[in-house]
Protein backbone atom coordinates (compact mmCIF):
# COMPACT_ATOMS: atom_id res chain seq x y z
CA UNK A 1 0.00 0.00 0.00
CA UNK A 2 1.33 3.43 -0.94
CA UNK A 3 1.68 5.97 1.86
CA UNK A 4 -1.27 8.32 1.35
CA UNK A 5 0.09 10.77 3.89
CA UNK A 6 3.08 11.90 1.85
CA UNK A 7 3.00 15.00 -0.35
CA UNK A 8 5.67 15.22 -3.03
CA UNK A 9 8.52 17.70 -2.74
CA UNK A 10 7.35 19.30 -5.98
CA UNK A 11 4.02 20.29 -4.47
CA UNK A 12 5.81 21.73 -1.44
CA UNK A 13 8.00 23.79 -3.76
CA UNK A 14 4.91 24.99 -5.64
CA UNK A 15 3.49 26.32 -2.37
CA UNK A 16 6.78 28.01 -1.44
CA UNK A 17 6.99 29.68 -4.85
CA UNK A 18 3.69 31.42 -4.10
CA UNK A 19 5.43 33.00 -1.11
CA UNK A 20 8.36 34.22 -3.20
CA UNK A 21 5.98 35.77 -5.71
CA UNK A 22 4.34 37.60 -2.80
CA UNK A 23 7.77 38.85 -1.69
CA UNK A 24 7.90 36.69 1.45
CA UNK A 25 10.72 34.50 2.70
CA UNK A 26 9.71 30.81 3.04
CA UNK A 27 12.00 30.09 6.01
CA UNK A 28 9.87 31.51 8.85
CA UNK A 29 6.70 29.88 7.55
CA UNK A 30 8.40 26.52 7.10
CA UNK A 31 9.52 26.75 10.72
CA UNK A 32 6.03 27.71 11.87
CA UNK A 33 4.67 24.67 10.00
CA UNK A 34 7.13 22.38 11.81
CA UNK A 35 9.51 22.10 8.85
CA UNK A 36 12.46 24.31 9.88
CA UNK A 37 15.02 22.05 8.20
CA UNK A 38 13.07 21.06 5.10
CA UNK A 39 15.59 19.54 2.68
CA UNK A 40 13.50 19.04 -0.45
CA UNK A 41 12.03 15.70 0.61
CA UNK A 42 8.33 14.71 0.56
CA UNK A 43 6.37 15.74 3.67
CA UNK A 44 3.34 14.19 5.35
CA UNK A 45 -0.11 15.61 4.71
CA UNK A 46 -0.34 17.13 8.20
CA UNK A 47 2.83 19.16 7.66
CA UNK A 48 1.64 20.31 4.24
CA UNK A 49 -1.70 21.25 5.76
CA UNK A 50 0.03 23.37 8.41
CA UNK A 51 2.15 25.03 5.73
CA UNK A 52 -1.00 25.78 3.70
CA UNK A 53 -2.55 27.47 6.75
CA UNK A 54 0.60 29.47 7.48
CA UNK A 55 0.80 30.67 3.87
CA UNK A 56 -2.92 31.58 3.88
CA UNK A 57 -2.45 33.62 7.06
CA UNK A 58 0.68 35.37 5.80
CA UNK A 59 -0.70 36.21 2.36
CA UNK A 60 -4.39 36.58 3.20
CA UNK A 61 -5.20 33.97 0.57
CA UNK A 62 -6.25 30.32 0.98
CA UNK A 63 -5.70 29.82 -2.77
CA UNK A 64 -1.94 30.58 -2.77
CA UNK A 65 -2.41 33.74 -4.83
CA UNK A 66 -3.52 31.67 -7.82
CA UNK A 67 -6.92 33.32 -8.43
CA UNK A 68 -7.84 36.70 -9.90
CA UNK A 69 -8.86 37.68 -6.36
CA UNK A 70 -7.62 36.29 -3.04
CA UNK A 71 -9.59 33.61 -1.24
CA UNK A 72 -9.60 35.27 2.16
CA UNK A 73 -8.92 33.10 5.26
CA UNK A 74 -12.22 31.66 6.42
CA UNK A 75 -13.59 31.25 2.89
CA UNK A 76 -13.07 27.48 2.89
CA UNK A 77 -15.14 27.10 6.06
CA UNK A 78 -17.91 29.28 4.60
CA UNK A 79 -17.85 27.16 1.43
CA UNK A 80 -18.41 24.02 3.50
CA UNK A 81 -21.37 25.54 5.35
CA UNK A 82 -22.82 26.78 2.06
CA UNK A 83 -22.97 23.27 0.57
CA UNK A 84 -23.63 21.13 3.66
CA UNK A 85 -27.42 21.05 3.38
CA UNK A 86 -27.60 20.67 -0.40
CA UNK A 87 -29.16 17.21 -0.09
CA UNK A 88 -27.42 15.72 -3.11
CA UNK A 89 -23.97 15.95 -4.65
CA UNK A 90 -25.06 17.64 -7.89
CA UNK A 91 -26.60 20.52 -5.96
CA UNK A 92 -23.59 20.70 -3.63
CA UNK A 93 -21.18 20.98 -6.55
CA UNK A 94 -23.33 23.64 -8.24
CA UNK A 95 -23.33 25.71 -5.03
CA UNK A 96 -19.60 25.19 -4.50
CA UNK A 97 -18.82 26.37 -8.03
CA UNK A 98 -20.97 29.47 -7.61
CA UNK A 99 -19.26 30.23 -4.30
CA UNK A 100 -15.76 29.86 -5.76
CA UNK A 101 -16.69 31.91 -8.83
CA UNK A 102 -17.78 34.79 -6.58
CA UNK A 103 -14.74 34.53 -4.31
CA UNK A 104 -12.01 34.00 -6.94
CA UNK A 105 -13.62 35.64 -9.97
CA UNK A 106 -11.33 33.39 -12.05
CA UNK A 107 -10.70 30.59 -12.71
CA UNK A 108 -14.47 30.15 -13.13
CA UNK A 109 -15.87 26.65 -12.80
CA UNK A 110 -18.90 25.18 -14.57
CA UNK A 111 -20.55 21.75 -14.32
CA UNK A 112 -21.93 20.00 -17.40
CA UNK A 113 -23.41 16.50 -17.80
CA UNK A 114 -23.26 14.74 -21.16
CA UNK A 115 -23.00 11.15 -22.37
CA UNK A 116 -23.18 9.83 -18.82
CA UNK A 117 -20.20 11.90 -17.73
CA UNK A 118 -19.97 14.86 -15.37
CA UNK A 119 -17.47 17.46 -16.56
CA UNK A 120 -16.24 20.38 -14.49
CA UNK A 121 -14.41 22.91 -16.65
CA UNK A 122 -12.43 25.98 -15.64
CA UNK A 123 -12.41 29.17 -17.70
CA UNK A 124 -9.60 31.68 -17.24
CA UNK A 125 -10.78 34.68 -19.23
CA UNK A 126 -7.70 34.51 -21.42
CA UNK A 127 -5.18 34.42 -18.55
CA UNK A 128 -2.95 31.38 -18.37
CA UNK A 129 -2.37 29.72 -15.03
CA UNK A 130 0.02 27.17 -13.61
CA UNK A 131 -0.73 23.49 -13.12
CA UNK A 132 -0.48 24.20 -9.39
CA UNK A 133 -3.42 26.64 -9.62
CA UNK A 134 -5.66 24.06 -11.29
CA UNK A 135 -4.55 21.28 -8.96
CA UNK A 136 -5.32 23.41 -5.91
CA UNK A 137 -8.79 24.20 -7.28
CA UNK A 138 -9.50 20.47 -7.82
CA UNK A 139 -8.29 19.61 -4.33
CA UNK A 140 -10.57 22.17 -2.69
CA UNK A 141 -13.63 21.34 -4.78
CA UNK A 142 -13.35 17.56 -4.92
CA UNK A 143 -11.96 17.19 -1.41
CA UNK A 144 -15.15 18.74 -0.06
CA UNK A 145 -17.31 16.71 -2.49
CA UNK A 146 -15.75 13.39 -1.41
CA UNK A 147 -16.25 14.27 2.23
CA UNK A 148 -19.89 15.30 1.74
CA UNK A 149 -20.70 12.01 0.00
CA UNK A 150 -18.63 9.94 2.41
CA UNK A 151 -16.69 8.23 -0.37
CA UNK A 152 -14.01 8.77 -2.97
CA UNK A 153 -15.15 9.98 -6.38
CA UNK A 154 -13.12 8.09 -8.97
CA UNK A 155 -11.97 10.33 -11.81
CA UNK A 156 -11.95 9.36 -15.48
CA UNK A 157 -9.59 12.05 -16.73
CA UNK A 158 -8.01 15.37 -15.81
CA UNK A 159 -6.99 17.99 -18.40
CA UNK A 160 -4.72 20.97 -17.78
CA UNK A 161 -4.82 24.06 -20.01
CA UNK A 162 -1.13 24.69 -19.46
CA UNK A 163 2.20 23.08 -20.36
CA UNK A 164 3.35 20.11 -18.32
CA UNK A 165 5.68 21.09 -15.45
CA UNK A 166 9.14 19.67 -16.01
CA UNK A 167 10.13 16.54 -14.13
CA UNK A 168 6.77 16.37 -12.33
CA UNK A 169 5.42 12.85 -12.64
CA UNK A 170 3.64 13.51 -9.34
CA UNK A 171 0.84 15.27 -11.25
CA UNK A 172 0.08 12.02 -13.07
CA UNK A 173 0.29 9.93 -9.91
CA UNK A 174 -1.85 12.14 -7.69
CA UNK A 175 -5.17 11.89 -9.53
CA UNK A 176 -5.27 8.16 -10.32
CA UNK A 177 -6.65 8.96 -13.80
CA UNK A 178 -5.22 9.88 -17.22
CA UNK A 179 -3.78 13.41 -17.09
CA UNK A 180 -3.33 15.58 -20.22
CA UNK A 181 -1.40 18.84 -20.40
CA UNK A 182 -1.71 21.51 -23.07
CA UNK A 183 -5.47 20.90 -23.40
CA UNK A 184 -7.90 23.48 -24.76
CA UNK A 185 -9.39 23.90 -21.27
CA UNK A 186 -8.81 22.62 -17.77
CA UNK A 187 -11.34 19.91 -17.13
CA UNK A 188 -12.07 17.15 -14.64
CA UNK A 189 -14.33 14.23 -15.65
CA UNK A 190 -16.09 11.53 -13.62
CA UNK A 191 -19.11 9.24 -13.90
CA UNK A 192 -22.34 11.26 -13.73
CA UNK A 193 -23.87 8.61 -11.44
CA UNK A 194 -21.88 10.15 -8.58
CA UNK A 195 -24.00 13.29 -8.86
CA UNK A 196 -26.97 11.40 -7.40
CA UNK A 197 -25.13 10.54 -4.19
CA UNK A 198 -26.81 11.88 -1.04
CA UNK A 199 -25.03 14.25 1.32
CA UNK A 200 -24.43 12.15 4.44
CA UNK A 201 -22.72 14.76 6.67
CA UNK A 202 -24.08 16.84 9.54
CA UNK A 203 -23.10 20.17 11.10
CA UNK A 204 -21.54 18.28 14.00
CA UNK A 205 -19.41 16.27 11.56
CA UNK A 206 -18.48 19.48 9.76
CA UNK A 207 -17.01 20.95 12.93
CA UNK A 208 -14.67 17.95 13.19
CA UNK A 209 -13.86 18.15 9.47
CA UNK A 210 -12.91 21.82 9.66
CA UNK A 211 -10.67 21.23 12.68
CA UNK A 212 -8.55 18.92 10.53
CA UNK A 213 -8.68 20.98 7.31
CA UNK A 214 -6.92 21.40 4.96
CA UNK A 215 -4.76 18.35 5.70
CA UNK A 216 -7.74 15.99 5.52
CA UNK A 217 -8.79 17.00 1.99
CA UNK A 218 -5.32 16.02 0.77
CA UNK A 219 -5.91 12.40 1.77
CA UNK A 220 -9.65 12.21 1.10
CA UNK A 221 -9.19 13.26 -2.49
CA UNK A 222 -6.11 11.08 -3.12
CA UNK A 223 -6.97 8.32 -5.54
CA UNK A 224 -5.61 5.43 -3.51
CA UNK A 225 -7.79 4.93 -0.40
CA UNK A 226 -7.29 1.19 -0.22
CA UNK A 227 -8.07 0.61 3.45
CA UNK A 228 -11.29 2.63 3.51
CA UNK A 229 -12.46 0.87 0.35
CA UNK A 230 -11.71 -2.52 1.88
CA UNK A 231 -13.63 -1.72 5.07
CA UNK A 232 -16.63 -0.33 3.18
CA UNK A 233 -16.67 -3.33 0.85
CA UNK A 234 -16.64 -5.78 3.74
CA UNK A 235 -19.43 -3.97 5.60
CA UNK A 236 -21.58 -3.63 2.47
CA UNK A 237 -21.55 -7.41 1.99
CA UNK A 238 -22.42 -8.04 5.64
CA UNK A 239 -25.77 -7.58 7.36
CA UNK A 240 -25.43 -4.55 9.70
CA UNK A 241 -26.71 -6.72 12.55
CA UNK A 242 -23.59 -8.87 12.08
CA UNK A 243 -21.02 -6.12 11.56
CA UNK A 244 -17.77 -7.07 13.29
CA UNK A 245 -16.09 -5.30 16.15
CA UNK A 246 -12.97 -3.36 15.24
CA UNK A 247 -10.78 -6.17 16.53
CA UNK A 248 -12.72 -8.78 14.53
CA UNK A 249 -12.46 -6.64 11.41
CA UNK A 250 -8.69 -6.33 11.80
CA UNK A 251 -8.44 -10.12 11.92
CA UNK A 252 -10.48 -10.38 8.71
CA UNK A 253 -8.22 -7.85 6.96
CA UNK A 254 -5.11 -9.55 8.39
CA UNK A 255 -3.68 -6.48 10.11
CA UNK A 256 -3.29 -5.51 13.73
CA UNK A 257 -5.92 -3.18 15.25
CA UNK A 258 -3.26 -0.49 15.70
CA UNK A 259 -2.19 -0.71 12.05
CA UNK A 260 -5.78 -0.65 10.79
CA UNK A 261 -6.58 2.37 12.95
CA UNK A 262 -3.46 4.19 11.73
CA UNK A 263 -4.21 3.45 8.06
CA UNK A 264 -7.80 4.65 8.35
CA UNK A 265 -6.65 7.80 10.09
CA UNK A 266 -4.13 8.45 7.29
CA UNK A 267 -7.06 8.36 4.85
CA UNK A 268 -9.10 10.78 6.99
CA UNK A 269 -11.48 8.09 8.25
CA UNK A 270 -12.40 6.05 11.32
CA UNK A 271 -14.31 2.78 11.69
CA UNK A 272 -17.21 4.42 13.51
CA UNK A 273 -17.43 7.12 10.85
CA UNK A 274 -17.57 4.56 8.02
CA UNK A 275 -20.29 2.60 9.83
CA UNK A 276 -22.24 5.79 10.41
CA UNK A 277 -22.00 6.77 6.75
CA UNK A 278 -23.25 3.36 5.58
CA UNK A 279 -26.09 3.36 8.12
CA UNK A 280 -27.11 6.86 7.02
CA UNK A 281 -27.16 5.74 3.38
CA UNK A 282 -29.16 2.65 4.32
CA UNK A 283 -31.64 4.59 6.43
CA UNK A 284 -32.33 7.12 3.68
CA UNK A 285 -32.87 4.35 1.10
CA UNK A 286 -35.15 2.23 3.31
CA UNK A 287 -37.30 5.23 4.24
CA UNK A 288 -37.75 6.20 0.62
CA UNK A 289 -38.18 2.79 -1.00
CA UNK A 290 -40.00 0.67 1.63
CA UNK A 291 -42.97 0.85 3.99
CA UNK A 292 -41.01 -0.60 6.88
CA UNK A 293 -41.68 1.04 10.22
CA UNK A 294 -38.96 3.15 11.79
CA UNK A 295 -38.46 0.46 14.44
CA UNK A 296 -38.01 -2.18 11.73
CA UNK A 297 -35.49 -0.02 9.89
CA UNK A 298 -33.60 0.54 13.13
CA UNK A 299 -33.41 -3.23 13.62
CA UNK A 300 -32.20 -3.83 10.07
CA UNK A 301 -29.42 -1.30 10.55
CA UNK A 302 -28.18 -3.01 13.70
CA UNK A 303 -29.73 -0.83 16.40
CA UNK A 304 -31.03 -2.73 19.41
CA UNK A 305 -33.20 0.24 20.46
CA UNK A 306 -35.22 2.48 18.11
CA UNK A 307 -34.40 5.44 20.35
CA UNK A 308 -30.69 5.07 19.52
CA UNK A 309 -31.57 5.09 15.82
CA UNK A 310 -33.69 8.24 16.28
CA UNK A 311 -30.80 10.04 17.94
CA UNK A 312 -28.33 8.99 15.25
CA UNK A 313 -30.76 9.97 12.48
CA UNK A 314 -31.28 13.43 13.94
CA UNK A 315 -27.50 13.82 14.06
CA UNK A 316 -27.09 12.74 10.42
CA UNK A 317 -29.88 14.72 8.80
CA UNK A 318 -31.13 17.30 11.31
CA UNK A 319 -34.69 15.95 11.18
CA UNK A 320 -36.66 12.87 12.20
CA UNK A 321 -37.11 9.70 10.10
CA UNK A 322 -40.82 10.47 9.79
CA UNK A 323 -40.13 13.97 8.44
CA UNK A 324 -37.74 12.59 5.81
CA UNK A 325 -40.26 9.94 4.75
CA UNK A 326 -43.03 12.53 4.48
CA UNK A 327 -40.90 14.89 2.38
CA UNK A 328 -39.84 12.09 0.02
CA UNK A 329 -43.49 11.12 -0.53
CA UNK A 330 -44.45 14.73 -1.24
CA UNK A 331 -41.61 14.88 -3.74
CA UNK A 332 -42.87 11.79 -5.55
CA UNK A 333 -46.41 13.18 -5.77
CA UNK A 334 -45.29 16.52 -7.18
CA UNK A 335 -42.50 15.08 -9.38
Amino acid sequence: MSDLRMISAGFVEDALESLRVAGLEPGPLLAAAGLPTWDGSPVDHLSYGRLWLEIAEATGDEFFGQGDRPMRPGSFALLCYAVLHSGRLDRALARALRFLNVVLDAPRGALMVRNGQAEISLADGGAGRSAFAYRTYWIILMGVACWLAGRRIALRRVDFACPAPEHRQDYHQFFGAPVTFGAAESRLVFDAAYLRLPIVRTEEALKTFLRDAPANILVRYHHDQETTAAVRSHLKTTDPVEWPTFEELSLTLVVSPATLRRRLRSEGQSYSEIKGELRAEGARELLRSTDLSVAEIAGRLGYSEPSAFYRAFQKWFGRSPGEMRDSSRVGKKTG
